[in-house]
This record gives structure tokens, sequence and C-alpha cells, in this order.
């Protein structure tokens, strides 16, 4: 039986979204159990266009921006230090044509995918329907369902190929239990779910399996940003009454994309410290 550090080992791994928080834990994670991982993000340290990329994304990427809150070539870095392979690339899950020549790249430099972990989203829309931003509607379907789809149908003939491969969406708590004044958010990882039990059923025969992790609230740096009185309330919510930590959902991924999870399949694993549950 393969050690934990070993699991991964021979695996080639791309994470969107990983400059920072959920991201950057999984393809830190992924790499210590020996996964050769590329860091995507509509965010470099090493670009030059990454205010202009910020306010093409809202609140959030420009306060990251500002702060210098990225760390896609830093973690590359760190994962080459681990002895893996690793490089960060800009990449915009909206932008198909773009997609389409990373995942290629990818495949002609590593020989092979076997991991996809659909992290990039967006989490900042929060207003009452009457106040919903339609642009900002738009813009979260595109984020966060169209990007995973983009993503999935570029990396699916290369798994095909291989006759293997593991798909993780990262959905949310707010995707099942719904968000007040989270109607973009909530419908996007809902969506997720489904899409994620539709490919799970095309890719079984493809040796191509895919599942869905549903967080609940986690300490990234986004989280920290919020109100701290409804923040508070959020982890009172939960079970354990405290909040996850972004090392928390990344070794659930890396159990559910290594082969200890070879029979796993559609599913959405909650990660939420017991939020779902009827506490009180």
């Amino acid at each position: 039986m393969s050690s934990w550090n070993e699991l991964l080992k021979g695996k080639v791994a791309i994470v969107t979204g990983a400059s920072r928080g959920l991201g950057r834990a999984d393809a830190l994670a992924l790499a210590e159990a020996g996964a050769d991982v590329v860091i995507t993000d509509i965010l470099i340290e090493s670009d030059s266009h990454n205010e202009q990329e910020a306010l093409k994304y809202g609140p959030i990427a420009q306060f990251m921006q500002s702060t210098n809150i990225m760390y896609a070539d830093k973690t590359a870095k760190e994962i080459q230090e681990m002895g893996r392979k690793s490089f960060a690339c800009k990449m915009d899950v909206t932008d198909k044509e773009q997609v389409e020549a990373v995942f290629a790249r990818v495949k002609q430099e590593f020989g092979r995918i076997d991991i996809l972990v659909n992290n990039a989203g967006t989490l900042d829309h929060v207003s009452k329907i009457e106040n919903q931003n339609d642009d900002f509607w738009e813009r979260d379907l595109k984020v966060n369902l169209t990007g995973a789809y983009n993503c999935t149908k570029a990396v699916w003939p290369y798994m095909k190929e291989q006759g293997s491969g593991s798909i993780i969406n990262m959905s949310s708590v707010a995707g099942t239990l719904g968000g007040f004044g989270q109607a973009s958010y909530s419908a996007t990882k809902g969506g997720l779910l489904s899409f994620t039990k539709s490919m799970a059923l095309e890719g079984a025969k493809h040796g191509i399996r895919v599942n869905a992790i549903v967080p609940g609230i986690i300490g990234t740096e986004a989280f920290k940003l919020g109100n701290p009185a409804m923040n508070e309330r959020m982890i009172q919510r939960t079970a354990l009454k405290q909040p996850g930590e972004p090392e928390d959902i990344a070794n659930a991924i890396t159990f559910l994309v290594s082969d200890k999870a070879k029979y796993i399949t559609g599913i959405g694993l909650n990660v939420s410290g017991g939020i779902e549950l009827f506490t009180f």
C-alpha cells in the first residue's frame, strides 16, 4: 500500500484559481502527495496586466490585486522545491480558446493530464433579488459554471485517450442550502452539482471519475474580508462551531482524486463542519 506522500506519484494536475485561498492549498496538497501541478489564475505576480484583469472581475479581485494577495508564481516555486514539476500561467476560465491553449501546453510539456480541480470562482455578489446586479449575475454564470464546463470540455479528450482521469468541481453549501442574498452564487454552485453527476455518468465508461466538494465556512483570505458579525453568525451555525481551514478542503480533494477513491464518482462531498445539520 502506498503512503500518503506517494499517493499521486506520476500524476499531473491542473488547478484553476490557484493563486490563493482554496486553490493554492489544493495545489500544494496535490504536490505533497506526489503530483506535478500546473497553477492557473487570472492574477499572476509576473503579469503586468493584473490591474485591468481585476477590474473585469469585481471587488474581491481588485482588493487581492491591489494588496498583492496573489501567489501563483510563489506556489509553483514551492512545488518545484518539493521536487515536483510546476509552472504558473495566466488563464481566464471564461475564455474558451485560452483554456484550450493552456491545456494543450500542459499535455505537450507533461505528456498527460490526470487531475483537474475546477476551483476558480467568484463570490462577491451579495444582494437581494431586487438589487442583484445583472452584469454580476452574468459574470458569476460565466466564471463559476461555464468556466468549469470550459475546462472540463478541454481536458476530456486527453482523459478519454488515457482511459483515466479525475475531475473535482468546487461547489458550496450555498448550492445545497441556498444563500440569502446569494442568488447568482447559489445558482451556479447548485448547477455544478448537477453538472458533476452528468459528467460522472458520461465519464464512467472512459475511466474518468467526476466528483464535487461542498465546502462550508472556510477561513480563506476572502472569508476574512467579510463582516465579522456575519462571519461569527455563520460559524455558530456549524455543528463544530469553527471555520474550516483550506487544508481541510485540500485533503478531501487529495483523497478523492487518488486511487483510494477509485469506486467513488458523482458525489458532492460535504466538508462543512456540519453546517447543513439541524443545529441548535
